[in-house]
């Protein structure tokens, strides 16, 4: 007869061969434990899945015959040691002898309840204290107190030849040990680490653990097992209990304590010395290898969606944010911890960045797609679609940091652009584009905010003017830092410099050093200050075709802009110089195929005041947000299009703009110059069901009011 029984740390055999002959066999094989490892060697437990009733529960065993009262393993090694013990005591032959009786006169098909009739004996399912209770039970009965030398030296005999005999068989005997369970007791911490017992779940211990799984409980080398009264049922708790038993670790049962409890334990262990001790920078090595796992998966996730940023906050607790189609939404929560061992994972993990990191000061970092993280063995790299990461480092109030990742994709770079188009220029907004670039001279400046598409919109014309003057021009590029590839252009990094005065030193040293490189056309990322913008304009006057950016807020105020900064009127008032001047802003699309009719939704505020400004013809020709489907991920709407009032200026615009006649500009341009301003390109995108009202007057303003330049 045989049975099978399995269960969670592998698989046991128990066969009976014959019934009653005492002979038993017991084989158990272990399985490897696979769930929970990590490559680091640390315990990860988040992976684990326990039972939803929250804790682990023994397997029941099938029905077991009762074996016979007398297992052989105890008659075979009293036999076995007459040699060894033919000194002792007559009572210890009587023992002997009285095993074997009973071992005997047992029939070997007797049935189970005859053997339940017989004299006292060791269970079938033997354990030491049980073996050594039934010592007890047979010798005979006698006051402690009036008990002679004698009678106590043949009692502590007897015990001997038990002992000895489960020695024999492997299974010594445990006597319980009592532990000391008051935690509050000034001797608590020294009675635990004595006997050199060590915390193996303490820093540097030999079963590395998650700092927050740390902070839930502690296990020590003699299997006390203390678990945080308050995560009693908590998945890392239980997690952590299980991959335990899987490896065959001693763990006893929780102990249940406070908070403080545990935190004094760890400090109790490292300031007394009585934590493992191990190579600091292995540990920290380790840690900063699995900080940069979460960093590349974290950034994996992100490009899959096609996020253009990534925000963290690093406060009370940990907040990691994407942008996308320009809507922040939180995407995960962590602790304090890990966002700052994120950070300083990130910091180092960048191919350019100041050479230490300062928790304090505002720093800048660039990541390049093409290299392995520092510090990674050339084991992590980012995912194929992304050509680099810029990175931010800001100090904040009421936290520790603020780190703002702008990703910059492969499908935006040169070879897999597809030009302005892709964009969602008009046919006439792409005209102006041609008669900019092919101007020999004089500046185009691109202004809009953070995050609107001005440097990818500036490299689209660098890349579609090398082509069309077939690569026969020098263009010199001054970025800080360059974000895109432009073939055929010869791009100039500015050093990276921790302070801003710094910055512009260096932004300028290499925007003489372009002036001075033979260009016939410059691109320069953006004029800050105006020492770039001087110089800017001085690649204009010397004969020179300039592209640059701007922060303004509309293509005329670009020139208020560049006054503010300091240049001369003188240089603002002449069409010779100044080219061009472009606006743009990155709007939603609507998901055409969730879409909702204007129609439907008339008692919406947006409709409303639609319907007030272009009457029932502006409702029935506008579309809204839907709720979402498949097609774009259930948000309603599904990429960007870029919309943008451009300028191609002449004397008289520039002279009415110089002396403050903005509106008198304005109208100058619309009507003389076949203008269109940001708002009436966003209404022609609306009318053809492409972006909606909501999103029209969040770049432009209400509807029903009146804007005046």
């Amino acid at each position: 007869m045989a049975f099978q029984i399995f269960n969670k740390g592998g698989s046991a055999r128990v066969s009976d061969k014959k019934r009653g002959n005492g002979d038993a066999q017991h084989t158990h094989q272990n399985s490897e434990v696979q769930a929970g490892e990590t490559t680091s060697g640390l315990l990860d437990v988040s992976s684990v899945k326990v039972p939803e009733t929250g804790g682990f529960k023994e397997e029941e065993l099938p029905s077991i015959p009762k074996l016979p009262p007398f297992p052989s393993f105890i008659s075979s090694a009293s036999s076995g040691q007459s040699d060894t013990v033919s000194g002792a005591t007559g009572e210890k032959d009587e023992l002997r002898e009285k095993v074997s009786e009973n071992s005997e006169n047992v029939d070997a098909e007797s049935s189970a309840e005859e053997a339940d009739n017989r004299q006292p004996h060791l269970s079938d399912a033997v354990s030491p204290p049980r073996a050594l209770n039934f010592v007890n039970k047979n010798l005979p009965k006698a006051d402690p107190s009036s008990e002679t030398d004698k009678e106590l030296q043949k009692r502590q005999e007897l015990q001997t030849v038990v002992q000895e005999a489960l020695l024999k068989n492997g299974k010594p005997a445990k006597p319980k040990l009592a532990y000391n369970t008051d935690y509050t007791s000034p001797t608590f911490f020294k009675e635990l680490f004595d006997n050199g017992n060590v915390c193996i779940t303490a820093p540097g211990g030999s079963l590395p653990i998650k700092e927050d799984t740390r902070q839930l409980l502690a296990l020590f080398s003699n299997g006390r097992f203390f678990v945080c009264e308050t995560y009693k049922f908590d998945g890392k708790v239980l997690g952590f209990e299980y991959l335990a038993k899987k490896r065959r670790l001693q763990i006893g049962k929780p102990e249940y304590v406070p908070m403080q409890t545990l935190r004094a334990l760890y400090e109790y262990a490292a300031q007394n010395g009585y934590a493992v001790e191990t190579d600091k920078n292995e540990e920290q090595e380790q840690e900063q290898a699995r900080m940069q796992r979460d960093f590349i998966t974290i950034v994996a996730r992100a490009a899959a969606m096609h996020v253009s940023d990534i925000h963290i906050v690093v406060a009370e607790h940990t907040t990691v944010m994407f942008r996308v189609n320009g809507l922040m939404q939180t995407e995960m929560e962590y602790n304090k911890d890990w966002g700052e061992s994120f950070v300083r994972a990130a910091f180092a993990s960048a191919d350019i960045s100041d050479s230490n990191y300062a928790q304090n000061e505002y720093q800048a970092a660039q990541k390049l797609g093409r290299t392995p993280l520092r510090g990674s063995h050339g084991k992590l790299v980012l995912p194929r679609n992304l050509l680099g990461i810029r990175l931010q480092f800001n100090p904040i109030a009421f936290g520790t940091r603020y780190v703002i990742m702008r990703l910059l994709y492969a499908e935006d770079s040169s070879s897999t652009a597809t030009g302005l188009e892709a964009l969602g220029f008009t046919e006439r907004e792409m005209d102006f584009f041609y008669q900019l670039r092919g101007a020999p001279t004089g500046i185009t400046i691109i202004s809009g905010p953070t995050g609107s598409g001005k440097s990818t919109t500036l490299q689209r014309n660098m890349i579609q003017m090398l082509k069309e003057r077939n690569y026969e021009t020098n263009l010199i590029t001054v970025e800080d830092p360059p974000e895109y590839p432009i073939p055929g252009a010869r791009q100039m990094p500015v050093t990276n410099a921790s302070i801003e005065e710094a910055k512009e030193r260096e932004f300028t040293k290499a925007l003489s050093a372009a002036l001075r490189s033979d260009p016939d056309s410059l691109m320069i990322g953006e004029v800050r200050t105006l020492s770039a913008a001087d110089l800017a304009f001085r690649g204009a006057l010397s004969g020179h075709n300039v592209w640059t950016t701007l922060h303004a807020n509309s293509a005329p105020a670009i020139l208020m802009r560049l006054k503010d900064l300091g240049v001369e009127d003188f240089k603002l008032r002449d069409p010779e110089i100044i080219k061009g001047l472009l606006a743009q802003r990155l709007f939603r699309k609507l998901c055409p195929y969730c879409r909702v009719p204007a129609t439907q939704r008339l008692n919406t505020p947006s409709v409303m005041r639609l319907r007030e400004a272009f009457g029932d013809i502006g409702v029935e020709s506008s579309f809204l947000r839907g709720k979402g489907c498949k097609h774009c991920d259930f948000r309603g709407v599904k990429g960007r299009i870029a919309v943008a009032e451009i300028i191609l200026p002449d004397a008289t615009f520039l002279d009415l703009l110089m002396k403050g006649e903005t509106k008198k500009a304005i109208n100058y341009w619309i009507n003389d110059l076949n203008g269109m301003t940001l708002r009436e390109v966003a209404l022609s995108h609306m009318f053809r069901g492409i972006i909606d009202v909501d999103e029209v007057e969040r770049w432009t303003g209400f509807l029903n009011q009146v804007i005046v330049g």
